[in-house]
């Protein structure tokens, strides 16, 4: 039973032209073969082609060109991509160049000010030592009119 039904089914299969093995022979044997004069003349090389020119050789061609294409749309993507990268950075390094000027800036400003601050340091230093001269000086001074004083009027 089951034998019979295969055997059927390969005999259909056979009739619609599904599960047949290629033979040598092509169904239609006149198919390459066009007059000299027509549109769809082929040269004698280009065996396979159809009168639209989609024959195995420009289906081949075709691969290549858009494999060369999408080849291409990646190299651009990448590029674009490598630029933004490059913008990026040239942003970045932009920022920490401002940033690092401020800074400068700064340190210029405190240093500025620290030397200031160091020549009004050791102004008042100069100022409070001529200051003690001068208190002791005094003093000095005080003490023997005080003696003097008391000397004179005792």
């Amino acid at each position: 039973m089951q034998r019979d039904t295969l055997l059927g089914t390969h005999r259909r299969q056979g009739h619609f032209g599904g599960g047949r093995e290629e033979t040598a022979t092509p169904e239609n044997p006149y198919r390459d073969a066009a007059l000299p004069g027509s549109s769809t003349f082929r040269p004698p090389g280009a065996q396979g082609a159809s009168p639209f020119g989609a024959g195995p050789g420009d289906y081949n061609r075709e691969q290549h060109a858009m494999r060369e294409q999408n080849f291409m749309s990646g190299t651009n993507a990448q590029l674009d991509e490598f630029l933004e990268r490059g913008r990026a950075v040239l942003g970045d390094l932009g920022q920490q160049r401002d940033m690092l000027k401020n800074t400068q800036k700064k340190l210029y400003s405190v240093a500025n000010t620290l030397g200031i601050s160091g020549d009004t340091i050791r102004m008042v230093e100069r100022r409070a030592k001529q200051d003690k001269w001068i208190f002791w000086t005094g003093v000095g001074v005080f003490v023997v009119f005080v003696y003097l004083v008391l000397r004179y009027l005792r």
